[in-house]
């Protein structure tokens, strides 16, 4: 067969009669999944037909009891390579992803590193053949192939998704050719007797003009076109410390747009001191009760970023596309509890809009906390809700006092009371759609970075994520965990606002805002590094040439680098080779000198110098992150300017993680006697 082809024509063709489903008045189609991805106005009411939203993973299966809080058990963190089983199929082994009955549709798919995974294949209601076929890096890589165009699929940050609803009627299964990757796919249930319009080419064939569309709509997201009838309030005002502004609407109706455009001398401390409150249908209590920068998903202060629900324009304009229905009267109230005046200028916009049975409250609510210790590990605690509803997004704001990476948790969410969590994720990167700590901004539609300070992962940094398409209803309760799972000892911030609504009568577990809270905690002064006298940084090496994997500059100071950084490269395989330059100030015969660095994941590598093979082979596996002793590489001619460094990898340890890291802290020229 074909690979890298969307959809196999035959063997779809084959799938449509092995399903027998009907093409056309289905409970859920192709095409009404397609439609939700755009549509937030969906979002405000309990889902009809009902389902639940559930995520396979690849997370740590050693993480079995949330009551052993060990990095052995609740915290264990060899996220990669995990799956449900493998099956043999024509002769070929395939790693067995995700397993689910029906009537059911997948909504997200992400990986970090789709290249090793091979081939995935979906069968769909017991279909002896899939019904999509092709590399994993073609389904999550955003080509020029309808339906898989960007933004539906693509890589930002390094994290690869694909956001294209994959319906069932009756049953699941998804495998790949390959074991050894990272890998998230959330996935619906719809309630028993749903009847669903099962996946197939000839229906992305048929919708392919809605696709273009949807494509088109998030890839402009924060374009509004007011409803029929609606009614907007223009903002005009003035807010010194400790003033207050209100407005009011009359329902049935619905906000649906929030605009404002603020200023201020310290925009980062207004923004946070200011809070915005709404209030429903005359309930004490507020629905939204969040940090004005923080509700519209960034903080700290103002940089531009493009989301669905809501984003930040290129010229400071703050928008939310959240509807908020109410049958009686929405009260907004903005109180500047803070010390810092603030201008705003905008509009707030609703519509009318009718309240039924189905219909939700739209809540927004916020928690800050400093300072958080990264030891011992712990469950930072989101959202905790007991009633009946949907989550439909977040954001984060973290401040770092060091370059080490903060977010290596994984998020726990449990639905109705769940003893263990429904999804349980593979680091808190690739719950935002992105990968391997990545400091790189990106924006879309679904999911942001749009700060991190670095340098590193230092300072503040900002990202959110928007479950429209996969949205998570619950009947009771939610609650969402994140592990605070950091690389170093030390006290970070964390701020999160949470989205999500609910049926009159819900409740959170969160206390009032306290003013105390409302401040934009200053990064620690990074202290200068250490460096060993003499070294060339393996950072500041010059790549000429790589035929594999990725090479770059790893930045922590968790494992006592020289200068706090290392060449890294990582996953390349066995006969790939790296080639870099070090200088050498003047021409003569030197005994090279080098400290490797050594972990579960490095592989066997063999280095030359200007030709010249370094000695043997050498294994850098070891169970835990180590420094190699300072050693010699032996005695080398090397010439004034740059002199060449290959290394090849060899294979690995047969206890190694398989994905041939190496590392290189630094060089040392010693002439030779």
């Amino acid at each position: 067969m074909r690979k890298g082809k969307h959809v196999l024509m035959a063997v779809a063709a084959a799938a449509v009669v092995w399903c027998g489903v009907p093409a056309h008045g289905a409970d859920v189609t192709f095409e009404s999944l397609v439609r939700q991805m755009t549509d937030l106005s969906e979002l405000a009411s309990f889902p009809k037909p009902a389902f639940t939203c559930k995520q396979f993973s690849s997370y740590d299966r050693r993480s079995t009891d949330p009551a052993v809080l060990t990095d052995e058990n609740w915290f264990a963190n060899g996220d990669r390579g995990q799956h449900l089983r493998t099956e043999e199929r024509n002769g070929e082994t395939e790693w067995v992803l995700m397993d689910a009955e029906g009537p059911g549709a997948i909504v997200r798919v992400w990986s970090a590193n789709p290249n090793d995974a091979g081939t995935v294949r979906f069968y769909l209601d017991g279909a002896p053949h899939p019904v999509i076929e092709m590399p994993l890096t073609a389904l999550l890589g955003g080509g020029d192939v309808a339906p898989l165009v960007p933004p539906i699929s693509g890589e930002r940050s390094r994290g690869w998704n694909c956001h294209l609803p994959i319906p069932y009627a009756r049953h699941c299964k998804v495998t790949a050719s390959k074991p050894d990757f990272y890998y998230q796919i959330n996935y619906r249930t719809y309630k028993p007797g749903t009847d669903v319009e099962t996946y197939t080419p000839e229906l992305v064939a048929q919708q392919a003009a809605l696709i273009q569309d949807t494509a088109a709509r998030l890839s402009n997201p924060s374009a509004f076109e007011p409803p029929a009838g609606a009614e907007r309030r223009p903002v005009q005002m003035d807010l010194a410390a400790g003033a207050v502004w209100t407005c009011a609407f009359q329902g049935p109706a619905a906000i649906c747009r929030i605009a404002l455009h603020p200023e201020a001398a310290d925009l980062e401390a207004a923004l946070r001191g200011c809070v915005l409150e709404i209030a429903f249908d005359g309930e004490d209590a507020p629905s939204v009760e969040v940090p004005l920068g923080d509700f519209f998903g960034m903080a700290p202060g103002l940089v531009p970023y493009g989301g669905l629900p809501s984003g930040v324009t290129a010229d400071g304009v703050m928008y939310s596309h959240w509807v908020m229905p109410f049958r009686k009267t929405a009260a907004l109230k903005l109180w500047n509890r803070g010390d810092k005046a603030l201008s705003i200028r905008g509009a707030v916009i609703a519509a009318p809009h009718r309240w039924t049975r189905r219909s939700l409250r739209f809540h927004a609510t916020w928690r800050g906390e400093y300072p958080i210790p990264t030891q011992p590990r712990q469950d930072w605690t989101y959202l905790d809700v007991v009633g009946r509803g949907r989550f439909v997004g977040d954001m984060l704001h973290v401040t770092n006092p060091v370059k080490d990476w903060w977010g290596e948790g994984d998020e726990k969410i449990y639905v109705d009371g769940e003893a263990f969590p429904s999804h349980f994720g593979t680091g808190s990167e690739d719950y935002y759609g992105y990968a391997w700590c990545c400091p790189d901004l990106f924006t879309h539609a679904y999911h942001n970075q749009p700060r991190c300070d670095g340098p590193g992962n230092y300072g503040q940094t900002c990202v959110n994520r928007f479950h429209i398409i996969d949205t998570i209803p619950f009947t009771k309760s939610f609650r969402f965990d994140i592990e605070v799972w950091h690389w170093a000892e030390c006290r970070i911030a964390m701020a999160a606002t949470s989205y999500w609504y609910a049926r009159p009568g819900a409740s959170d577990a969160f206390k009032p805002i306290e003013p105390d809270a409302l401040c934009v905690v200053p990064p620690e002064p990074l202290p200068a590094p250490k460096r060993v006298e003499g070294a060339i940084e393996g950072e500041s090496m010059t790549i000429v040439s790589k035929d594999g994997g990725d090479a770059t500059a790893q930045e922590t100071g968790a494992f006592g680098w020289s200068n706090a950084a290392q060449l890294w490269w990582i996953d390349a395989a066995p006969g790939n080779t790296l080639v870099f330059t070090f200088p050498c100030e003047k021409a003569g015969r030197y005994e090279v000198r080098a400290v490797f660095t050594k972990a579960a994941d490095y592989g066997i590598a063999r280095v030359s110098i200007n030709g010249t093979q370094a000695g043997d082979a050498m294994d850098f596996y070891n169970d835990g992150v180590v420094l190699t002793p300072e050693e010699s590489l032996g005695t080398f001619d090397l010439k004034e300017g740059a002199n060449e460094m290959k290394v090849e990898i060899t294979g690995a340890n047969e206890k190694a993680i398989p994905r041939h890291m190496f590392g290189l802290d630094y060089l040392l020229l010693k002439p030779a006697s």
